[in-house]
Parts: C-alpha cells; sequence; structure tokens
C-alpha cells in the first residue's frame, strides 16, 4: 500500500506525489479533495509520476477569494508546476476538476502534455442549469453538506453505498467539513462555468480525453460527446453502468481506460529514433 505524506507549495497548495516517469496531475471535484484519487494512485504510480492536489478552498489548500475564477484555479495548477520544477503534464480533472483543467489547457497551452476531462459538464440545458443553480442556493443558505444524501445517490450506485457504508460515510464527513466560503466561491464557478470559452477550445492541441459514466445524470454522455466535438482530435468513452464517481467506486476501470490512452498519447508525442523528419 502506498503510504504519502501531503507537501505544501510556496502558495500554500497541499500536494501529494509519487512515483516516476511522465507527470500525471489530478484534479477532484467541488466538495472533495486529493483522497479521492486513492485508486489512481495505485494504479498509476508504478509507470507515471502522479500528483494530486487540494484545489482552492478544499483540504489543506487555501481559501480563495470570493472573486476569484476560473483562471484563478488555473493559476493554482501552474504554481504546483512551477514548484516541482515541470515544464509540462498530463492533466486528468474530475468533474469541477474538469472545468480547471480545460482553463488550464486554454491559458497555458505550452505547460499541457494532454487532457483528460472525466464525469465533467458542458453545455448545460436550461433544466440541468436550473437545478445546479438551486443546489448552490441551498448551500449558500444552509453550508457545504446541505445536498449531501442527494449527492451520494447520483454519484454512487445503490449496491456501492451499501457494500461500502464507512467510505460512504467519510465522504459524506468530506462534503461536511468543507470550509463553506471556499466551497460556495468553488460551487458557483462549477454551477455557472461549463460553457467557459468555449469558442477557443479548438485551439487545443494535445492529446485529449473525454469521458463519463453511461449512468452519470449531471455529467451525461450526451455531454461528454458535445465536449469532445468542439476539441480537435478528441477521444471519448462512456463507461457502461457506472456513475459519477467512477475513479472511486471503479478504479481498475477507469485505471485501464487512462492506462491506454497515456501510452497513446505518449506514443503519439515521441518522435522515432533514427528517422529524420
Amino acid at each position: 500500500m502506498i503510504r504519502l505524506t501531503a507537501e505544501l507549495t510556496p502558495a500554500g497548495t497541499s500536494y501529494l506525489a509519487t512515483g516516476l516517469g511522465q507527470p500525471v496531475v489530478l484534479i477532484h471535484g467541488v466538495g472533495l479533495n486529493k483522497e479521492m484519487w486513492g485508486g489512481q494512485i495505485v494504479g498509476l504510480a508504478s509507470q507515471y509520476r502522479v500528483i494530486a492536489y487540494d484545489m482552492l478552498g478544499h483540504g489543506a489548500s487555501p481559501r480563495p477569494a470570493a472573486d476569484t475564477g476560473l483562471l484563478g484555479y488555473a493559476d493554482q495548477l501552474l504554481e504546483l508546476l512551477e514548484h516541482l520544477q515541470l515544464p509540462q503534464a498530463t492533466v486528468i480533472g474530475f468533474s469541477m476538476g474538469g472545468l480547471v483543467a480545460r482553463a488550464f489547457a486554454l491559458h497555458y497551452p505550452q505547460r499541457l502534455q494532454g487532457l483528460v476531462v472525466l464525469n465533467s459538464v458542458f453545455n448545460r440545458t436550461e433544466e440541468q442549469r436550473a437545478g445546479v443553480i438551486a443546489r448552490t442556493s441551498q448551500a449558500a443558505e444552509h453550508g457545504p453538506d446541505a445536498n449531501a444524501e442527494a449527492a451520494l445517490s447520483r454519484w454512487f450506485s445503490r449496491e456501492y453505498q451499501a457494500a461500502n457504508p464507512a467510505q460512504i460515510a467519510a465522504i459524506r464527513q468530506t462534503l461536511a467539513g468543507n470550509d463553506p466560503q471556499g466551497y460556495l466561491t468553488t460551487y458557483s464557478l462549477f454551477a455557472t462555468q461549463d460553457m467557459y470559452r468555449a469558442d477557443d477550445l479548438g485551439s487545443i492541441q494535445v492529446p485529449t480525453l473525454i469521458a463519463t459514466g453511461e449512468l452519470d445524470p449531471g455529467s451525461t454522455p450526451e455531454m461528454a460527446e458535445q465536449l469532445a466535438r468542439r476539441i480537435p482530435g478528441a477521444k471519448v468513452a462512456v463507461l457502461p453502468e457506472q456513475r459519477h464517481m467512477m475513479p472511486v467506486e471503479s478504479p481498475r476501470l477507469v485505471n485501464q481506460m487512462l492506462l491506454e490512452f497515456l501510452e497513446s498519447a505518449n506514443a503519439r508525442q515521441s518522435p522515432i529514433k533514427g528517422i529524420v523528419a
């Protein structure tokens, strides 16, 4: 079992890093923290340098100013790469982390080696937008765990919840323990920024994978398809019978998909020795 000690960047971002090889950075979703990536850290660290960090307002990282936009979250990732002296990395963002990964790809393309967006949102319908705005209002009034039970029902299958009560309880506790202002700032962006610079997505030139679960009600297969159509050469994967928290519920399945993508992406970017272009 991999046991890691969290470290801090000069700006205070809390992160975990392990493994050797090409760097892969993992960005969690709203209300969660770097600990959600345990299955991916174990599954990827034998081949890659895996880095997971706490987003602004989450875990042990600093709270963002109330007016912080997606660029501020992308800047946090840039500072982390600078601290680790990494010129480039493949960035894997889950849910809200997918929005941050997209923003990073648009603002700092030269620092990106590959892009993976997991279970994230794009081009919500009016009904979907109204639902997430309502949840934002509930969080503002009642705190980060106002929607915990409904969220867990969307995120996990009933079978997984029943079989893993301790883990579900720990995630519920994580949600409740979030800093209210940090959570609200982040959730407000999650609720409103699904079309962030959508017209610029065609400028992304790195290998890209957009993936979600067949049964993810908030980050639907249709969203994944629409997002992928905006990014040149992007691949789409819809994992059968998976809900929102598929990296946690089905780590082996997700890891297999990620390893195949990373191998393919690295092969595309590594010129064959001995051949002069």
